[in-house]
């Protein structure tokens, strides 16, 4: 035999996610590669005296999970312990926040800033019983009169702070707010300490910047993680000057330069796709031509293991905060709006337009933030005139959320090509919470899962870390029961998809969105072995169940990076 295998994986499940979605029993890697899938008579003549025999003892072995929405620098910086943790169920209530505020002041020397991540005010018991309490500088400053506190919403779309990071910043009753930004005042006019989308910015350029050790200690951090979860491939959505301003740069264009350097030194424990992030919120199409001409080309790495697709462009912002562009009012009044540059929706419309077609004629795949209704359709629209107007076969463009697509949308992105990138993570998280936002039958029916996939067009899905923990295992869960974190809440049952349908979306639809479906997401001989394995087996699980089944094993390119099994 000229070449055995280095690993041979026998008496599991080893679910090919093939076209068929066949379902073998053993599995062998040389080099790197799969060679033979099938039963045991298929990889004994493979075993050799240096081959790794693995028993998976009923186990499931999976292709390894591709999170196609993950900001991997901002993840690890936003969790313990270069953050406070104030996500659920870490923290239930105002107080509880304050609390950990408190034993923060304790630790760090004075003047330090005390950051934290996660808060939500679907989980904070003194918002949940009156909707009309939000967070406050007042709730933080009786704690830290003396260190400036500023706090990111789990959403990544609110930030809030006290007083003395209001004093250092600079913002007062007279300070306006950037375009597709706000300060939320009070009744007096006083800032309360929320600042909304764009304004965050102004927490952000008071900031240090990271350094490059905690931008490469925060990334060391994510891809641990993610090593331990089976997540073996992520989309960086958004790189770049745009990012400059966002959680102290962490989606800034020097984290790309560490990315490299970790790549360089071995330490690049996942493969990463990256989309460019040229401009932030309320760019004008001039701005953004100018800006991603300047970022120029770069293809000095193996584009297996780092690859730029593309651009990243933000339409609109968030339902939470009412900045989600969308067809009929929000409860309450007001119907968003796009985000780009422009004083009237045509000009808006106009603006978002130009900004596609023009990353579209340069060749970029494009991936659009966007999330209401009505400005889905107007992405969906804009990325069919592009082609129409500069064919490219194979762009593979794709909405980014797509909290409410309509049936208008998904039928322009099926009939050329297009894909969606949803997140069922924080469709489980936000579900209850949406309700009060945009009622009960539309907060049902985001994320609408079934219905994209009927419409025919290519769904991935991604946790949009730090926004929600990269837990696919949730993920699957959520697309086939549908219910909420909080209440248990059976929302939207006729979105639910099947357990074959929620894996490719984390494996080879994931693929397809990296370019890379003819390699990886799938295991089939010839494509590379990224692998997961997870104890039990996921075919005959109850959906209850799988968030809680342990990965026991994660290979990267036939390396192995996480393991728990016995052997």
């Amino acid at each position: 035999m000229d070449t055995y295998a280095d690993l041979v994986f026998l008496g599991g499940r080893v679910v090919t996610v093939d076209a068929e979605f066949s379902v073998a029993s053993a599995l062998a890697v040389a080099g790197g590669i799969i060679t033979a899938v099938g039963g045991q008579d298929d990889v004994a003549p493979l075993v050799g005296p240096g081959t790794r025999i693995v028993d998976l003892r009923g186990a499931t072995l999976l292709p390894g999970i591709n999170d196609s929405h993950l900001h991997g620098c901002a993840f690890g910086m936003a969790t313990p312990p270069l953050s406070l943790d104030l996500g659920h169920p870490a923290v239930s209530s105002l107080a509880d926040v304050a609390e950990a505020v408190r034993e923060a002041v304790g630790r760090v020397p004075d003047g330090q800033w005390i950051t934290g991540h996660g808060w939500d005010t679907g989980y904070l018991d003194e918002c949940v019983s009156d909707p009309s309490r939000l967070p406050s500088r007042h709730d933080l400053d009786a704690v830290s009169p003396d260190h400036p506190v500023v706090l990111y919403s789990f959403s990544g779309h609110a930030t809030w702070v006290n007083s003395k990071a209001l004093e250092l910043i600079g913002i007062d009753r007279h300070t306006v707010a950037p375009p597709g930004g706000a300060i939320v005042a009070d009744e007096a006019g006083e800032p309360t300490g929320l600042l909304h989308e764009g304004a965050q910015a102004l927490v952000q350029n008071a900031l240090p910047p990271l350094s490059r050790q905690e931008r490469t200690d925060a990334i060391r951090s994510t891809l641990a993680t993610l090593a331990r979860l089976g997540v073996t491939s992520y989309t960086e959505p958004g790189l770049g000057p745009g990012g400059d301003g966002i959680m102290r740069g962490a989606l800034g264009a020097e984290t790309l330069d560490v990315y490299r350097r970790l790549l360089a030194d071995g330490e690049l424990t996942a493969r990463l796709g990256v989309l460019l992030l040229p401009t932030g919120m309320a760019s004008t199409a001039e701005e953004f031509a100018r800006t991603l001409t300047a970022l120029g080309e770069s293809g000095d790495t193996d584009p297996r293991r780092l690859a730029i697709h593309g651009v990243k462009i933000f339409a609109d912002g968030i339902v939470p905060n009412k900045t989600s562009w969308m067809h009929e009012p929000y409860v309450g009044g007001g119907c968003g709006s796009l985000c780009v540059g422009g004083e009237t929706d045509d000009e808006r419309i106009a603006e978002i337009d130009a900004i596609i077609r023009h990353a579209h004629v340069a060749g970029h795949q494009v991936g659009v933030h966007v999330t209401g209704d009505r400005a889905c359709d107007t992405v969906a629209d804009a990325f069919a005139a592009a082609m129409a107007e500069h064919p490219r076969p194979d762009a593979r463009h794709y909405v980014i959320h797509g909290d409410f697509l309509t049936a208008h949308s998904m039928k322009v992105l099926a009939a050329h090509g297009f894909g969606v990138n949803m997140n069922p993570t924080i469709k489980w998280t936000v579900a209850d919470m949406e309700e009060e936002f945009v009622g009960v039958g539309r907060a049902a029916y985001a994320w609408p899962y079934r219905d994209a996939i009927d419409a025919g067009v290519r769904v991935a899905s991604g946790s949009d870390a730090p926004v929600t923990y990269p837990d696919w295992r949730q993920g699957v869960a959520t697309m086939m029961l549908r219910e909420s974190k909080a209440a248990g809440r059976v929302s939207g049952p006729e979105q639910r998809i099947g357990l074959a349908e929620a894996i490719r979306t984390y494996t080879i639809d994931a693929a397809w969105q990296d370019f890379a479906d003819d390699w990886k997401g799938s295991l089939e001989p010839g494509k590379v072995a990224d692998l997961c394995v997870l104890a039990g087996d996921l075919l005959t699980a109850d959906p209850h169940d799988i968030p809680e089944m342990p990965v026991v094993l994660t290979v990267v390119d036939g390396q192995v990076v996480h393991n728990t099994l016995r052997d």
